[in-house]
């Protein structure tokens, strides 16, 4: 990947149209968790710092090309107020006259929010028009949201094109990050993969196989793997299709990659009767539902990432949201967060993992967590970013 970073553009006094990605919880109409907008700051603040008049535009839910004010900027106009420490301006519209004058009124080093860019329809569609729009505002482009890269849209790929342009500090540190995972890792490498279903994560296991010595397998997806073996799962969750489960157990069979399993679970006889959570091995579930992996499984993964020098942290091992089936999830990721201590790289990748990375308490051990949730599987997929892709040539 080769595009230009946000240190090589000559800034002061330029207006600067920044994607961030601003796509964060909201709760009674106030910004309910701040880790995307923190994880903004840095290359918003450089902007300031050197002399900007800095743009930025983001999505906030799924408005659907309408305005909605359920969905408006406003609140996190005062959000990155407060983080960055200055005035933020925020104006009502995203492109147009009202726009257009916000963006007449800045000087330099001052800040601007822009309105929901998925009020538009010609967004989501890349519409060479309303990017035009767009990009009329600025005279650089600089793309800083990494969790929207995997996304053909105007103002992650149609202004990019339109634009001199170059990646923010966060997308070019997760970028850097997610390749330590793809280009010449350093062995053992061992990736820790949960999440609900085998068919959701084909292209990781495919892509990363060539890569790792190791997986890890917890959650749903566990299920599915166990079945395709002939172990009844009960009432478990596990995809319908256990063939790409078995494709690939007959993948890592024949690359000499190990695909390490569940020996115990976590199991109860319905998702919500906690009350009823007990240990059993894997052969003896009955009818139950699997809901964590159990404290001998949890052991054994421990061990197998114990001395790994390369570790991904790409699921959650159980339902970590309830207490009684978090131990699998925790035991992992502090048995990461220790090989990290001891000078491993670990990557945790995707919404799930990340939040229970967060949830539990392991997040700052490790040497990245990714903002990305489908851009971070794609990439591990070894799919091509269209956001990162519209960087990589010149206008």
């Amino acid at each position: 990947m080769s595009f230009r970073k946000i240190g090589d553009l000559d800034v002061r006094g330029k207006r600067v149209l920044v994607r961030e990605d601003l796509n964060v919880p909201m709760k009674d109409g106030a910004v309910a968790d701040f880790t995307r907008v923190d994880a903004a700051i840095k290359t918003i603040a450089d902007l300031h710092e050197r002399g900007a008049r800095t743009i930025v535009v983001s999505h906030l839910g799924r408005p659907d090309g309408v305005r909605n004010a359920k969905y408006s900027l406003r609140p996190v106009a005062a959000a990155l107020a407060e983080r960055l420490g200055i005035g933020v301006a925020f104006s009502d519209e995203t492109v147009g006259p009202a726009a257009e004058a916000a963006v007449a009124s800045l000087r330099d080093g001052d800040v601007l929010l822009l309105e929901n860019v998925r009020f538009h329809p010609g967004e989501e569609t890349n519409d060479p028009a309303f990017a035009a729009q767009l990009a009329s505002l600025a005279d650089l482009y600089v793309n800083d949201a990494f969790g929207t890269a995997h996304r053909a849209h105007a103002s992650t790929v149609g202004v990019a094109h339109l634009l001199p342009n170059a990646a923010g500090y966060l997308m070019e540190d997760e970028l850097a990050s997610l390749a330590s995972l793809t280009d010449n890792p350093a062995k053992p490498f061992v990736c820790a993969i949960g999440g609900a279903k085998v068919k959701d994560k084909v292209g990781v296991f495919t892509h990363l196989l060539d890569r790792v010595d190791a997986f890890c397998i917890g959650g749903g997806m566990a299920n599915t793997f166990l079945a395709a073996k002939g172990v009844n799962v009960g009432n478990s969750l596990r995809d319908d299709d256990l063939d790409p489960a078995k494709a690939i157990v007959g993948l890592a069979r024949a690359r000499g990659v190990a695909l390490h399993l569940p020996v115990d679970a976590v199991v109860s006889i319905s998702f919500n009767a906690d009350g009823e959570a007990h240990t059993v091995p894997i052969d003896a579930v009955g009818s139950e539902m699997i809901l964590d992996i159990g404290p001998k499984t949890a052991a054994a993964y421990a061990g197998a990432i114990e001395g790994a020098k390369t570790i991904v942290f790409n699921g959650p091992m159980g339902v970590y949201e309830k207490p009684a089936y978090q131990r699998g999830t925790r035991v992992v990721g502090e048995a990461i967060a220790e090989a990290t201590s001891r000078g491993a790289v670990s990557v945790v990748g995707g919404g799930d993992a990340a939040a229970a990375a967060h949830a539990l308490g392991f997040a700052d051990r490790m040497t990245h967590v990714s903002t990305g949730g489908g851009a971070t599987l794609e990439f591990l997929e070894g799919k091509v970013l269209p956001g990162v892709a519209a960087l990589s040539r010149d206008p």
